[in-house]
């Protein structure tokens, strides 16, 4: 996370250095104004002599005015463009490091979860660039010129009586930080538990409409959202704390210099325009002390959020082999599955055991078994979305485990059975956002698909918007629709998972004979419950708890006595 932070401020330095610069000038810009007004109070004492140069001073401080305007907007703009910036380097950071984990990492992650990275985590650290930036160097220099400024034109001693006061604040501050961090580490815990709340009442809605259970589900939301307000008030408390105590202490600055610059004064060691003088060199000193119990709470936020990201970025990702194949351009799709067994992450039973197929290039294969048994967890080893610990699957010769993944997958066309859909066009549903197929392609594509007379009534065709994963659209025609991308992509290796399941008989009996003739040529997988999707492949596996239970073409099978023949038989009567 270092190095990604570390890289996002250095695409903007340049643009740091100049609001750095600009900032020290609008500082040393501000301590003039306090200065001729102190001058031109020491004046009045004689107005008709000193007309001339009071009305010199009223011009020169103007000009001055407009001046701190233009380099106040100056800095203003460097730091808003660096700030955004950085949020958005970090984002783009962010975004690829989560595509890129293991889905292993990515179970125990939920959607609120990542939605508080992105968001809440995200804004932290821009807000906390933001005030380090603006606040923080102002702090520095004001220290440095208006400190200087007050000993050197004034009273080195009214100086350091005056400062006194502003040191036991800080002291207050430090003491009470700890209890903003700890306040606001439990609000952020507080707030990511009800997102995730919210995104499974989301996720969750249609169910809980059809039990009647949304008063339930209210009440469970008020009391988490109440538990955030209550943490939210904590934190607000002691940051007001914080600026309670710096304003009494500005108070007794202000007191001071009135009670001991007066005596001054009656002394003749500075004139009633230095008193003045130095008044406003205060304001301008104890502005930017104000904003110390914003920036150490706001570094407390950030320090949460950084280590909260931190953990993200320890989680493993997908990685390349360093051994790649340089000739590997296109895989010809002839698969060895040897003694391949599998448990998922945190399961001590097999997900699949001792799992053996060959499968050679311009075969189709259907997978049959039922729930659970393991056909779809074998295709996640096949793409390598979970890598294999025993065992070893062979691509043309290659072990999968040393074909760089990119290599692997755009192989390999893979319409797996959630059949999830973007809230993007139709069009870019199909293509998956490349932009390299031509509208008459995806339109082909759809017709083999036998949804292009649906998408053809829509008002704007396959440029129709449609909703988040597809929900107005019926569950056949997102099958559909998913079935388009394999017709779309020339791929040696394909591989339906489920796919006809949500299709009439009439429609699934077309669209496998569309299949039959892309996969000519092609190795072909079809993994199904259905016996009628799978019956005319080459070859036949039934899959039963994890295990190969039979392996055959659709007559062979028939002839034993075995699992396949009841499905068979059982769906015959159906």
């Amino acid at each position: 996370m270092k190095k990604v932070i570390l890289e996002a401020l250095k695409k903007y330095r340049v643009k740091i250095l100049l609001g750095i610069i600009f900032i020290g000038l609008n500082t040393y810009l501000l301590t003039i104004p306090p200065l001729i007004i102190g001058e031109i109070v020491d004046m009045l004492y004689n107005v008709e002599q000193n007309k001339q140069d009071i009305i010199n001073s009223t011009y020169y401080l103007i000009g001055v005015c407009i001046i701190l305007l233009v380099v106040r907007l100056i800095w203003k703009y460097f730091f808003a463009s660096t700030q955004r910036g950085f949020e958005k380097e970090v984002r783009k950071s962010l975004f690829k490091r989560f595509l890129r984990l293991k889905p292993k990492e990515l179970i125990n992650i939920k959607n609120g979860e990542i939605m508080s990275y992105f968001v809440k985590d995200c804004t932290e650290m821009r807000l906390f660039l933001d005030k380090i930036l603006s606040q923080g160097t102002r702090i520095v220099f004001t220290f440095i010129i208006t400190i200087f400024q007050m000993a050197k034109g004034v009273n080195i001693f009214l100086t350091l009586a005056v400062l006194f006061p502003i040191f036991v604040a800080i002291i207050l501050v430090i003491k009470i930080k700890k209890y903003v961090e700890e306040s606001f580490r439990k609000s952020q815990t507080l707030f990511t538990d009800m997102s995730e709340f919210i995104q499974e009442s989301n996720d969750g809605i249609k169910t809980l409409k059809a039990y009647s259970c949304e008063d339930a589900q209210i009440k469970k939301f008020v009391k988490k959202n109440k538990k955030v307000y209550e943490s939210d008030n904590t934190v607000d408390i002691f940051s007001n704390l914080l600026k309670l105590s710096l304003d009494i202490c500005f108070g007794i600055c202000y007191a001071i210099s009135l009670l001991l610059g007066s005596r001054l004064v009656l002394d003749g060691n500075i004139t009633v325009g230095e008193l003045i003088t130095f008044n406003g060199y205060i304001a301008l000193f104890v502005n930017p002390v104000a904003w110390l119990p914003q920036l150490i709470s706001r570094s407390k936020r950030a320090k949460i959020s950084f280590n909260r990201l931190q953990k993200l970025y320890t989680l493993e990702t997908e990685k390349y082999s360093k051994n790649e194949p340089k000739n590997i351009i296109k895989l010809k799709g002839d698969i060895s599955i040897k003694n391949v067994s599998f448990n998922y992450p945190g399961s001590i039973e097999n997900s699949l055991e001792d799992i053996n197929i060959e499968i050679k290039h311009g075969q189709t294969i259907g997978i049959i078994g039922t729930l659970g048994s393991g056909k779809t967890t074998l295709m996640n080893l096949l793409t390598r979305l979970f890598n294999i610990h025993h065992g070893q699957i062979l691509i043309d010769g290659y072990d999968i485990k040393e074909l760089p993944l990119e290599v692997l997958r755009k192989n390999i066309c893979y319409i797996t059975q959630d059949n999830f859909m973007f809230s993007s066009s139709i069009k870019d549903n199909i293509s998956l956002f490349d932009e390299d197929y031509e509208d008459s392609e995806i339109k082909e594509s759809t017709k083999k698909a036998i949804v292009y007379e649906d998408i053809k009534e829509m008002k704007h065709g396959i440029n129709t918007i449609i909703e988040e994963n597809g929900t107005d659209l019926s569950g056949g025609q997102r099958q559909r629709v998913a079935l388009s991308r394999a017709f779309l992509r020339d791929r040696n290796i394909l591989i339906f998972d489920d796919t006809f399941s949500s299709l009439d008989n009439n429609t699934s009996e077309e669209i496998i004979s569309n299949v039959k003739k892309l996969a000519k040529g092609k190795t072909c997988i079809i993994i199904s419950n259905k016996v009628s999707d799978v019956m005319f492949s080459n070859q036949i596996v039934v899959l039963n708890d994890g295990k190969v239970e039979e392996i055959g073409t659709n007559e062979e099978l028939l002839e034993n006595d075995g699992m396949y023949k009841k499905f068979y038989e059982h769906q015959s009567k159906k």
